[in-house]
C-alpha cells in the first residue's frame, strides 16, 4: 500500500495487539473504523510513519487547550500550545491530538480512510501546521521533554525497530 503524508489511514488491531501501550487511542468496537489518523513519515527511520489521532470531540480538547494556554500565562510564559491542533476534515471540524501521536510502520496500516470514493487530505496550510508542531513537538521529546507525549514512543519504535 502506497502510504502518503498528508491523508489519513486506520490502524490495525494487531498493533495495539503488539505494542499494549495504554495512553494509546484505540480503534472503536462494534465495527466502526475509528479514530483515523493523520500521518507523515519520518525523517529519522525509513520505516517509520508517524500518526496523530484526530477526533471530533471538539469540547473536550478545547478545555484542554484552554487549560494549556491558562497554565503558561500564569508561568509569565507567552502562550503557545504545540499538541493539539484545530481544523476541518473532510468538512468536519476535528482536532489533531499531536499529544498522543506514535510511531507505525506500514505492516499495521489497514486502509486509507476513503469518504464517497475520495481519499481524504488536508489543505496544505492546514498540513504544514500540523507537520510543523509535530517536528517540533518530537524535538522536545528527543531532548528530554517526555511528558509532552502520551505515549511511550521510545519503547513502541524499539518494538517497532526489532
Amino acid at each position: 500500500m502506497q502510504i502518503d503524508t498528508g491523508y489519513f489511514y486506520f490502524i490495525k488491531d494487531s498493533f495495539f495487539d503488539f505494542i499494549k501501550d495504554s495512553e494509546l487511542m484505540k480503534n472503536k468496537e462494534n465495527s466502526n473504523k475509528r479514530p483515523c489518523y493523520y500521518c507523515f513519515k519520518s525523517t529519522k527511520y525509513d520505516k517509520i510513519i508517524w500518526f496523530i489521532p484526530v477526533s471530533t470531540k471538539i469540547d473536550k480538547y478545547k478545555k484542554v487547550y484552554e487549560n494549556k494556554l491558562h497554565k503558561q500565562i500564569k508561568l509569565g510564559k507567552t502562550p503557545s500550545v504545540d499538541t493539539i491542533v484545530f481544523g476541518n476534515v473532510a468538512n468536519t471540524y476535528s482536532v489533531f491530538l499531536i499529544q498522543n501521536m506514535f510511531p507505525v510502520t506500514e505492516k499495521y496500516i489497514e486502509s486509507q480512510y476513503i469518504k464517497n470514493k475520495v481519499a481524504i487530505k488536508l489543505s496544505n496550510k492546514l498540513k504544514v501546521e500540523i507537520i510543523t508542531k509535530a517536528t517540533k513537538v518530537l524535538n522536545l521529546y528527543n531532548h528530554g521533554m517526555k511528558n509532552i507525549i502520551f505515549p511511550d514512543i521510545d519503547r513502541i519504535l524499539e518494538q517497532l525497530l526489532k
